[in-house]
């Protein structure tokens, strides 16, 4: 076996795994009959270092969307650079509350077994985000939190300050090939606190310089509505959360608030370590979408109950064939 495709099919044969293999070789099936395929992130995929593998899926054209919290979209940059900085803490689940303070102290903000480093990443970033929000400000123009970020990796400032491979970046392989992404929440997120606090300090003018997550909803209505006038879009799910619900539920809104005609999603796959329980929309089996207008009876339907930080990476290097 030279790739891991073929480990893939001939070890990954049951339960979750052949789970896995369904849903790889579903995405795979979608995209030759000239489907579309949307994704969101959840959780810290970014932090996980999903950009590795996720940044050549994008290049090579397998993802034409994406919907992630603020945080992957912010964390993906952090990562660029500061990389060398970050502080990996393997035995993270026996640490006291003191320990918890040394780190905070030292700057060192934890997801999991990865510290983000305060002033490397956030603070770095921060300063030539201001700089293109000030100018935005100034001419009076409004953007998407994405759009920002699209600016400023356009602008170079960051380029000097790049700590790993350029390639290994989602947002910037979003960014060349200039798909959207959709940031509902963006405010729960380091930038968007730091945003509305230079609002507040008056080193902005106004916080209407930021489209609303309401903003974002319209435009993926007519996104989702270009996008599929003649070919299927599919949904692919890492994690749950808003970074899914939201972009989902567009095809009801399209159907039963705005009473036109679109296609429903044409293929759908979670990957989520989260189980079926009462009210769990994140937990909920694909077939509870049908009830609720997103999926048909018809539609492939995958779900992998697994840590996508292991079970992604594989998909990906699956459908890309390496």
């Amino acid at each position: 076996m030279h790739t891991v495709t073929e480990f893939i099919k001939k070890n990954y044969r049951h339960f979750n795994a052949a789970a896995l293999v369904d849903a790889a070789q579903g995405y795979v099936d979608h995209l030759a009959k000239g489907g579309k395929m949307f994704m969101t992130l959840a959780g810290a995929m970014s932090t996980a270092e999903l950009g590795i593998s996720l940044a050549e899926m994008i290049r090579q054209g397998k993802v034409h969307g994406i919907c992630c919290t603020g945080a992957n979209l912010e964390e993906d940059l952090f990562n660029l650079v500061a990389h060398e900085y970050y502080v990996r803490i393997p035995h993270y689940r026996t640490l006291s509350s003191q320990e918890e303070a040394a780190l905070a102290e030292k700057g060192l903000n934890r997801v999991t077994d990865t510290c983000i480093p305060e002033h490397e990443a956030m603070r770095r970033i921060e300063a030539f985000l201001l700089r293109v929000m000030q100018k935005a400000d100034q001419e009076g123009k409004r953007y998407f939190p994405y759009e920002y970020v699209y600016q400023l990796i356009e602008s170079g400032d960051l380029k000097p300050s790049y700590q790993i491979d350029p390639k290994s970046s989602w947002v910037i392989a979003a960014c060349e090939k200039k798909i959207p992404i959709f940031t509902p929440g963006w405010e729960d997120s380091t930038l968007g606190n730091f945003f509305v606090s230079n609002v507040r300090k008056k080193k902005l003018t106004t916080l209407n310089i930021m489209k609303s997550g309401l903003e974002q909803m319209d435009y993926l209505i007519d996104w989702y509505c270009e996008t599929t006038v003649a070919t299927s879009l599919g949904f692919f799910q890492i994690g749950g959360g808003i970074a899914g619900d939201f972009p989902i539920c567009v095809v009801p809104l399209i159907h039963q608030d705005l009473l036109k005609k679109c296609r429903l999603w044409g293929y759908f796959c979670q990957i989520s370590d989260s189980t079926t329980s009462y009210g769990s929309y994140s937990g909920a089996v694909p077939n509870e979408k049908i009830t609720w207008g997103k999926l048909t009876s018809e539609t492939p339907k995958f779900v992998i109950e697994s840590d996508a930080t292991i079970v992604a990476p594989l998909i990906f290097a699956y459908i890309l064939g390496q």
